[in-house]
């Protein structure tokens, strides 16, 4: 079977990529992955807020006595605790190095400036493509939507100016018309979207009255939320979809390609199964095709999106109505 397909302008020997993750911090992982026939791997989020926050931890590490003896205060230059991404830039080299297939920069940054300045930095390491990492996480009441989106456009603008590698947004699904944003996105010429972010929610623990913070692994029923989408966008924008959560084997593959995806991102599943599970989801793939006679994804990738089917409610809200107008199946299936 031809499992190949494209994906941010490059060429890639099949659909599954590799999600960031901390999966990607140690090499002989990455290798593993490889083997086991990930077609790409998106290196884990530079992050922003973490090069603050080591700052700070080092700022007050080297301040704390300062007033204690009288040398303290001349002991340590600033140099030492305003650091920026060279070491992560150093680990994401070594791992551009030991593969031989595309490594994609993922990143999360505050200022337009960082924006701008990492995107370039990533860029310069050799990273294949890069992710735009849009993470909002509303604290203000008084902030309206249209501000977020106006300044996630002006960041993918000036990103796009500085770097001449493909660029991807990784976006949530909370916004007002998701719709609406991906194809202003796309107008800015953005190669690809991602769908969607898995955020992180927080917990309680009842027992401490604390905060917990749990691991955030999907679930086979996360994929519902992007399969819809990538249904719906398909054919409809310029840029490529890939599709993300929730995907653990080759039939979950096989749906999104169905819907219109060009490639999807997996994490959880190798978290759950280990890099072997790559194989598995590819050889699944290809008996899959080869039982209806499919050479390749071109011949059936959007078959099920919103354009080429029949049905022209599929994806809209009046499949829910249908299916509370058949709530009493649901105890012939689950009888109580």
């Amino acid at each position: 079977m031809n499992l190949t397909t494209k994906y941010l302008g490059l060429e890639l020997k099949n659909p599954i990529i590799i999600g960031a993750s901390n999966l990607v911090s140690d090499i002989s992982m990455l290798k593993k992955l490889e083997s086991a026939g990930a077609s790409a791997i998106v290196y884990k989020s530079l992050f922003e807020e973490q090069i603050q926050l080591e700052n700070l931890e080092m700022h007050q590490l080297h301040t704390g006595y300062e007033e204690r003896y009288g040398e303290s205060t001349s002991m340590f230059h600033s140099e030492l605790y305003e650091s920026g991404p060279e070491e992560f830039l150093m680990h994401f080299k070594e791992a551009k190095a030991a593969l031989d297939i595309p490594l994609i920069a993922s990143l999360n940054a505050v200022t337009d400036e960082t924006w701008y300045e990492y995107a370039k930095k990533l860029e310069e390491a050799g990273a294949d493509a890069l992710e735009l990492n849009f993470y909002n996480n509303p604290r203000e009441f008084e902030m309206e939507g249209k501000a977020i989106i106006a300044e996630e456009l002006d960041v993918i603008e000036g990103v796009k100016k500085v770097v001449g590698i493909p660029v991807s947004v990784k976006l949530s699904p909370f916004y007002t018309n998701p719709l609406f944003t991906f194809n202003e996105m796309d107008k800015k010429g953005v190669d690809g979207f991602v769908l969607f972010n898995k955020l992180f929610q927080p917990e309680i623990n009842i027992e401490t009255e604390e905060m917990a913070f749990n691991y955030n692994l999907s679930t086979e029923f996360d994929s519902r939320l992007p399969l819809r989408y990538t249904g719906l966008l398909y054919d409809n924008i310029k840029a490529d979809i890939c599709a993300n959560r929730g995907i653990f084997s080759g039939g979950d593959v096989i749906k999104m390609l169905l819907a219109g995806a060009d490639v999807v991102q997996v994490v959880s599943a190798v978290y759950k199964s280990g890099p072997q599970q790559i194989t598995k989801m590819l050889e699944d793939m290809e008996i899959w095709m080869a039982n209806r006679e499919y050479d390749s994804l071109e011949e059936f990738r959007g078959n099920m999106s919103k354009k080429n089917i029949k049905d022209p409610f599929a994806y809209r809200r009046a499949q829910y109505v249908d299916i509370l107008m058949k709530s009493g199946d649901i105890f012939k299936k689950y009888p109580t």
